[in-house]
């Protein structure tokens, strides 16, 4: 994963360079102005040329693509409900994890994978309908968080250096639920935009 964070930073500065590569001879930048022909014309700023780098996009961006930038739109269970029910509630909405909350609140007490399902139950031989969801999850304060704020490659060096592949999202309280998935599916489809930038400008369809 080391070497995919490494490998999308050199994407991304290869198509920078080409762009500016492309540049030169089309227009001259001097400053904050640029001179034409036709008079002196304001240069245009990087926000209005490009959509945000890499660097720049959040998990708040990323929630924003599922559909969870609304409280509460994250899927949960209870750390009294058993596993089976649990595990139908992911198949249910095809995802490998869920938020665990306490009977009658809504603050977290921990997180259930997949992988919790394959380690404690089938790989201990444990009957999924006899064992509740706390005796197997990992607990709240073992829990590793990302913010909203958080860049998409933090998440990602933070996801990989501490081997897990799904992370709560808490701002004070918990307002979604991220996987490595999320975050690869993120960083392909702004290099995908950052290509067709790239293409349009070669075409000249940029002044």
């Amino acid at each position: 994963m080391q070497g995919l964070i490494q490998g999308l930073r050199s994407c991304q500065e290869t198509v920078k360079l080409a762009i500016l590569k492309n540049s030169r001879g089309r227009v001259a930048f001097e400053g904050k102005n640029m001179f034409s022909r036709f008079g002196r014309v304001s240069s245009p700023q990087p926000t209005e040329m490009a959509e945000k780098g890499l660097e720049n996009i959040t998990i708040a961006d990323v929630l924003k693509t599922k559909g969870e930038e609304n409280d509460g739109s994250w899927v949960s269970c209870r750390t009294n409900d058993n596993v089976d029910d649990a595990m139908k509630n992911m198949a249910k909405h095809n995802i490998g994890s869920l938020v665990v909350l306490k009977p009658g609140e809504q603050h977290i007490a921990g997180i259930i994978t997949e992988r919790d399902y394959l380690r404690k139950i089938i790989g201990q031989g444990r009957s999924p309908k006899y064992t509740r969801v706390a005796e197997i999850m990992t607990q709240a304060n073992k829990l590793i968080t990302v913010r909203s704020d958080t860049s998409i490659l933090q998440a990602m060096q933070l996801m990989t250096s501490n081997h897990i592949r799904h992370v709560p999202v808490i701002d004070g309280e918990i307002t979604g639920m991220v996987s490595i998935v999320d975050i690869v599916r993120a960083v392909v489809e702004q290099q995908n935009r950052e290509l067709k930038r790239l293409n349009e400008f070669i075409k000249g369809e940029y002044y």
